[in-house]
């Protein structure tokens, strides 16, 4: 066997006998360095508490010396009293430790350079300047109370007997663990390895991976594999320039694959949308364990295979990541997908026809349309010859945005047997029909549209927007657009797409269609004529 693929010289065969890793989480700090992220006050101490419910034992909050306006961020976080030891990056001045110190945080991430390129080139001084100022601050951090790491920056490119002598030195001062940074995603698995065997020999190690060569998961792997026992990340990999090595694909690679416990990973997929909302970064649909086509199954041949044995096409199943399998219609939809998609929604159909409905699944995907739940149903509805009694209809929708706050009237037409009452239950009557009129204030036009929507249907309309898609589908000032929503009522959900050139109008149509599909079957049935 060639001696490079030998078990003795594999970064990654030792995994296997780890006992136990932690996960710092960086996205407050590291993550919010990505060119166009800025996060506000609460929206980080949303994230942190998200973070603390899931059990991430570490959240870097920020960096106390970027200004004031930080440092009232990182005190709000510190002040919700988690269970999370909350820190500071700090450079490596005395400064930068005191201003941490006045947002009460636990502890601090010392960072200080340990690649000549850093040392030289952007501190303009020398490896025995900044070993000595390195251990003169860890013996301060530590004088005033503070759990310390010590990062050597850009270690990846440091000649490593002076990372080892610096990071060594910066231990015995008394610093809690060192931290092996791969500042620029530049190195490879065995050289992650290398560099982590060796600091993992003298104390506590950590690792802190970037994704600029695709390798901050096997770079951190091959760090454990080689001693580490915590792990820097960010939620979904946001990051500066390619991103960190995403918190949820380590939490769920250590778990899946070696059996490593690392935070509830039932909390994994809400937590990733709550971070992507408030930094405004999508996930890409392919993303691993949290985007939207993780445990999503389209082709005849798979969905009928996870229809008999729901691990027959996932590694993992979607509940150990708080999601769902989601069965997809398009152009590979066969009969055992359709006819499940269908009986999803208490829609049963003959052999005969379900073949047809198959068929003009298939036709409408391959003209590129998405085919959602409605289409199905409507699809449904057509073949088996029933005419499509609504619940609810817009007839008309007036929207405002150029004052101080958007406003929005609507009119609709709703059954009075499902609105009658609280609860939409109100006896065997005849199915009769009226008008409502509402208006409502929000932060934006739709916003406004869907709060008037709302008052107008009372408490029938209380389904909850699991998902809010749109999409450009014509270029110029006169785009169309496509607006795709899921919601969901119960255990029963749906997904509606429509197209107009409003937005506001493609929108509501969209939310009151997707209600109209989660009433039915609430409508009491009529009395049969005497």
């Amino acid at each position: 066997m060639d001696a490079k693929f030998s078990p003795e010289t594999n970064p990654f065969h030792s995994l296997g006998s780890i006992d136990s890793v932690d996960l710092l989480d960086t996205t407050l700090r590291d993550g919010e360095q990505a060119p166009g992220i800025s996060l506000s006050p609460e929206e980080k101490a949303e994230i942190a508490r998200a973070l603390d419910a899931a059990s991430v034992p570490y959240i870097e909050a920020g960096s106390a010396c970027t200004g004031e306006g930080e440092r009232r961020t990182i005190s709000r976080v510190t002040d919700l009293g988690l269970d999370a030891t909350v820190t500071s990056f700090a450079r490596g001045v005395r400064g930068d430790v005191d201003l941490a110190l006045d947002c009460g945080v636990d502890g601090v991430n010392l960072v200080v350079p340990s690649s000549d390129r850093h040392i030289e080139g952007k501190i303009g001084t020398t490896r025995e300047g900044v070993l000595e100022r390195t251990l003169e601050l860890v013996d301060y951090a530590k004088d005033h109370g503070l759990w310390v790491e010590v990062i050597g920056e850009d270690g990846s490119r440091a000649d490593l007997e002076y990372l080892v002598e610096l990071l060594g030195s910066a231990l015995d001062a008394g610093a809690d663990r060192v931290c092996y940074a791969d500042t620029v995603g530049h190195a490879g698995p065995g050289e992650a390895f290398e560099a982590a065997s060796k600091l993992t020999q003298l104390g506590p190690t950590s690792t802190h991976t970037h994704d600029d060569l695709g390798l901050g998961m096997a770079n951190a792997l091959a760090s454990v594999a080689a001693g580490a026992d915590l792990v820097h990340a960010t939620v979904n990999g946001v990051g500066e320039r390619a991103g960190n090595v995403a918190l949820e694909e380590v939490a769920i690679a250590l778990d899946h694959s070696y059996g490593v416990e690392t935070v509830d990973t039932t909390r994994l997929y809400d937590l990733a949308g709550l971070v992507s909302r408030y930094t405004g970064v999508p996930l890409p649909p392919n993303k691993a364990v949290v985007g939207e086509n993780a445990f999503a199954h389209e082709s005849g041949i798979h969905t009928d295979g996870t229809l008999k044995d729901e691990r027959m096409y996932e590694s993992y199943s979607p509940e150990k990541v708080g999601r769902e399998r989601r069965l997809v219609l398009g152009k590979h939809t066969g009969r055992a997908g359709a006819r499940a998609a269908l009986e999803e929604h208490d829609v049963e159909v003959s052999e005969d026809l379900l073949q047809e409905v198959v068929s003009r699944v298939k036709r409408l995907a391959d003209r590129g349309k998405r085919v959602t739940d409605a289409d199905l149903l409507a699809i449904a509805e057509d073949v088996r010859g029933d005419e499509r009694d609504r619940r609810v209809e817009l007839l008309d929708l007036t929207a405002a945005s150029g004052g101080a706050t958007p406003t929005a009237s609507v009119r609709l037409r709703v059954d009075s047997a499902v609105f009658s009452t609280a609860d939409g239950s109100s006896g065997r009557r005849p199915r009769e029909y009226e008008e409502r009129v509402a208006s409502g204030l929000g932060s934006g036009p739709v916003d406004a549209a869907v709060s008037a929507v709302r008052q107008a249907l009372g408490s029938a309309a209380d389904a909850q927007l699991d998902s809010y898609h749109v999409d450009a589908i014509t270029g110029g000032t006169d785009a169309v657009v496509t607006v795709e929503v899921t919601m969901s009522r119960g255990d029963r959900t749906v997904t509606v797409a429509r197209s107009d050139a409003d937005i506001t109008r493609a929108s509501v149509v969209a939310m009151v269609d997707a209600l109209d599909r989660l009433l039915v079957g609430r409508t009491p049935t009529p009395p049969a004529d005497d």
